[in-house]
């Protein structure tokens, strides 16, 4: 089986953007789930546990730069590996 390797600790928050300060790699080689207020959602960028709110992709708005404006939801998060 693949789940012979032990896998790290999900950090309190964790970012998918690289350049983010609260980017870790380790965490992205295994596949992540996130739950807000019960809900599964599959296109989380950031997630704070502690703070409770995640951040998605604004379907429509850009910023300057070409990429997707943020947009936070807050409630109950939950971060597991699927």
């Amino acid at each position: 089986m693949s789940d012979t390797q032990t896998k790290p600790a999900l950090p309190d928050r964790l970012a998918a953007n690289p350049r983010s300060p609260h980017y870790v790699a380790e965490c992205f080689e295994h596949e992540i789930g996130i739950r807000l207020n019960g809900k599964e959602h599959s296109t989380v960028e950031e997630y704070c546990i502690s703070e409770g709110w995640v951040k998605i992709p604004s379907p429509k708005a850009k910023d300057r730069y070409g990429n997707p404006m943020l947009i936070t939801l807050k409630g109950t998060v939950e971060a597991y590996y699927r």
